[in-house]
């Protein structure tokens, strides 16, 4: 029986979260390729939320459009997907949430603010992307646990830093020259219970609007 509903979800979001939002068949993050297999395998609605980015090549917009063409639902969010959906959107791609919507306004331009590292085989983080650091500093400055300039200069030292390496204690490391630690120290405790997810909460956005779509086909 083909899979209807295909998920490629990495570290966006654990899978048995996924799962109790969305009944659907879970793939590994997408790789150029994995689209058209989908396809072909009968799907119906294919959802994009991580991809590879260095280490293989990236899902190719032709497979996309090739999905479209052919009657598929496609949906992006949240890493990969909110990348493809914002290039792609004009042409039938379904972008949902935050990040989507940043790099759909130009606001984010590079790859590399949702690029991160994590556990092959369990899929959790190993670093912070760049997006939610933004979201979590935007957010402590909000709550007035930050100034807009140290807000400023955390984010600047977070771009300058290469994707692998990004942490809020790394971050904070290089950091400490420029910026009390005091208020450093605050930061730090005020991500370990309120640093933003902003990938996750986009993931989860587009299982649930995935989950809209299944229902209008079935009522089809």
């Amino acid at each position: 029986m083909p899979h209807e509903i295909v998920v490629f979800l990495g570290p966006s979001c654990s899978r048995d979260v996924a799962e109790a939002v969305l009944r659907a068949h879970y793939m590994p993050p997408a790789a150029r390729g994995d689209l058209t297999a989908a396809a072909a395998a009968g799907a119906r609605i294919i959802t994009l939320i991580d991809g590879v980015f260095f280490q293989e090549s990236a899902v190719g917009h032709r497979e996309v459009l090739a999905a479209l063409a052919s009657g598929i639902r496609v949906v992006g969010a949240s890493s990969m997907g909110a990348l493809r959906a914002a290039e792609l959107d004009s042409l039938g791609m379904e972008g949902i949430g935050v990040v989507y919507r940043l790099y759909r306004e130009g606001t984010l331009i590079s790859d590399d603010e949702v690029a991160l590292v994590y556990d092959p085989e369990t899929y959790l983080p190993l670093s912070e992307p760049l997006v939610n650091i933004r979201c979590t500093l935007r957010k402590a400055r909000d709550e007035g646990i930050l100034t807009h300039d140290d807000a400023g200069a955390l984010l600047s030292i977070a771009r300058s830093l290469y994707f692998p390496d990004r942490t809020y204690p790394q971050i904070c490391r290089v950091a400490q020259h420029s910026i009390p630690p005091a208020i450093l120290d605050s930061f730090l405790e005020f991500t370990r219970h309120h640093a933003v997810d902003q990938k996750r909460e986009d993931a989860l956005a587009a299982l649930r609007r995935t989950k809209e779509i299944a229902d209008e086909l079935e009522r089809a």
